[in-house]
């Protein structure tokens, strides 16, 4: 192999390695955004009108709900979405294992 074969495979590299990180921030980004709105938002901030509304068959109120269990669960289920998503990221670049 030349100098500027190596050069390139390098670069080549290089560039899917950049992409690969910018799609997995990208991805992190967006799952923090969801947990954020959930839990500080749906938690804190909109409470007040959120507790206008309750959850059938338990007299809940919708906003004390997601301030103590709501957003715990929509993070646990971002964890397992993460997952899911990275495995997928990892098999379209060629980087899982097996």
């Amino acid at each position: 192999m030349t100098d500027s074969e190596e050069a390139r495979s390098a670069r080549h590299t290089q560039d899917v390695a950049d992409r690969y990180w910018k799609r997995n921030l990208r991805l992190l980004v967006i799952l923090l955004a969801v947990w954020w709105v959930v839990s500080y938002g749906a938690g804190i901030l909109w409470v007040g009108a959120l507790d206008e509304y309750t959850i059938p068959g338990t007299g809940f109120k919708l906003g004390f709900w997601f301030a103590q269990q709501g957003s715990i669960y929509v993070f646990v289920v971002l964890i397992f979405l993460y997952t899911r998503l990275m495995n997928k990221l990892d098999r379209e670049f060629d980087v899982h294992e097996d």
